[in-house]
């Protein structure tokens, strides 16, 4: 039974579509938190906010000394991020996570604005302003040359030494490694992740043209790069998906662990995800638009993937520069609610718009491709079309291989991924359940308070161990 919402006097009715809908939306755009938490963290805290804000900006202003025009602007800035974050902890959703604090997810929402906006005044910019505020940004800057101009790549690939194969394990090959793993982590599919890893680097050969640094000796793309970054993060992922997978979510809160050491776990876990959905991208009975949305899906990560070269090239920044990794953390951070809004808009037929985060990730996305080709028409015009076609072309084959892989896969090995999904579907129905009859309850609590006490009065507690229940 799906559940339906009784309708209220005066308004429209509700179908169970229409209510369906609401729900799916709700889960993915504005989850909710459990009520087994510290109740100072989650209830509003709005008058004690305002009146910190402005005593924060009366402090700023006339405590300061404003002599120095350009600190000026520097702080001015700072704190209209700052109080932008602080509407965004007021205003903006949750999104699909609550951990560790839903605050924290409003405030990643509220950056990716901020940066959206900040490349819709960039593009707007001409070549010179472009550079006065980088230079603003990092006097250093007008020294930086680009890393293709003063290092050779694909060099006597013949020459294969243990010493020339450990220099290339650094910290960027970490990073590399690392990265792969978070993807997976994100993804949590291994043909994905190995379709998307591959086509990267199709991607690099096809655009080695326009970037010299997507040259890479054949042992260094197949074995370091596929092999054991790619693979090895790819592995790591996705066996901590398995783990994360097995485990019982059921907390409880701090406030009913009697034991210091089991408050401390309890907070430690905070920091672990409320709980693990089971990612199921394709089934053989998928129609054409989630093969045309996994495709889309592929092609902006590949976007994604190359701003990141485009950028510090285009800009002259190289990729130990904070503007370089503090934008691929930060790409990272967004990516997790994105990728599981966007999972709920191609596979759940109730959910019929994406999340806010996923569509903001989207126009970025698109964003900072559009200002690379603006400020980098004289590389842009080196570009070998028929190559970028080849591209697109090889990158839909591929994509097709690897979901007519998973159809097989489903089919011959589906049995116990369909009994996982049809728990997943029912623990999902129950949570309307719960969200329904919280919402009845409000509801009436105004004129039947009495009888919400004494429901209230003989409810139980489970039992818990550690902060969690061993029940399911």
């Amino acid at each position: 039974m799906r559940p339906t919402m009784a309708p209220s006097q005066g308004s429209r009715m509700l179908s169970k579509d229409d209510a369906n809908y609401k729900l799916h939306f709700r889960m993915i755009n504005e989850q909710q938190v459990e009520d087994i938490t510290i109740d100072f963290f989650y209830k509003p805290h709005t008058i004690t906010l305002l009146t910190l804000t402005v005593v924060s900006i009366m402090y700023f202003a006339f405590t300061r000394d404003d002599g120095d025009s350009d600190n000026n602007l520097r702080v001015g800035l700072l704190l209209v991020g700052s109080f932008f974050l602080v509407i965004s902890v007021l205003a903006f959703p949750n999104g699909p996570f609550t951990r560790p604090h839903p605050a924290i997810w409003r405030m990643v929402f509220g950056l990716s604005v901020l940066y959206f906006l900040f490349l819709v005044l960039l593009i707007f910019l001409n070549w010179d302003q472009v550079k006065a505020l980088l230079y603003w940004l990092d006097p250093n800057l007008r020294y930086a040359t680009r890393e293709a101009d003063i290092m050779e790549y694909a060099i006597n690939c013949h020459v294969i030494t243990w010493e020339r194969i450990l220099s290339h394990f650094d910290i960027f090959a970490f990073g590399h490694f690392w990265g792969w793993a978070m993807k997976a982590l994100l993804i949590r599919s291994y043909g994905l992740c190995w379709t998307i890893s591959i086509t990267w680097e199709l991607t690099e050969l096809f655009f080695m043209h326009l970037l010299p640094n997507f040259a890479e000796c054949w042992w260094d793309q197949v074995i370091l790069d596929i092999l054991l970054c790619n693979g090895g993060g790819i592995w790591l992922g996705m066996t901590m998906c398995h783990f994360l997978e097995m485990r019982t979510y059921h907390w409880a809160s701090i406030k009913d662990i009697h034991t210091t050491t089991g408050k401390l776990k309890r907070a430690v876990l905070q920091f672990t995800p409320a709980s693990w959905t089971y990612v199921r991208w394709f089934d053989p009975k998928s129609s054409f638009q989630r093969v045309a949305g996994i495709y889309l899906f592929m092609i902006i990560w590949q976007l994604t993937e190359l701003n990141t070269f485009f950028l510090k090239h285009i800009f002259v920044f190289q990729a130990s520069h904070p503007l370089s990794w503090c934008r691929i953390l930060f790409i990272g951070i967004i990516t997790a609610p994105a990728v599981r809004q966007y999972y709920a808009y191609l596979t759940d037929t109730q959910c019929k718009r994406v999340g806010t985060q996923c569509w903001v990730f989207g126009a970025i996305a698109f964003l900072e491709a559009l200002a690379c080709v603006k400020f980098g028409q004289d590389l842009f015009s080196k570009t070998q079309v028929p190559y970028v076609v080849l591209w697109l072309l090889c990158l839909a084959f591929i994509t097709f291989l690897c979901l007519y892989g998973m159809i097989w896969y489903e089919q011959n090995y589906g049995k116990r991924l369909k009994n996982i999904a049809d728990c997943d579907d029912s623990t999902l129905i129950d949570t309307y359940d719960h969200i329904l009859e919280t919402a009845k309850a409000e509801k009436n609590s105004s004129s039947n308070s009495t009888s919400s006490r004494r429901r209230k009065g003989g409810s139980g507690k489970n039992k818990t161990i550690n902060g969690t229940s061993g029940k399911k």
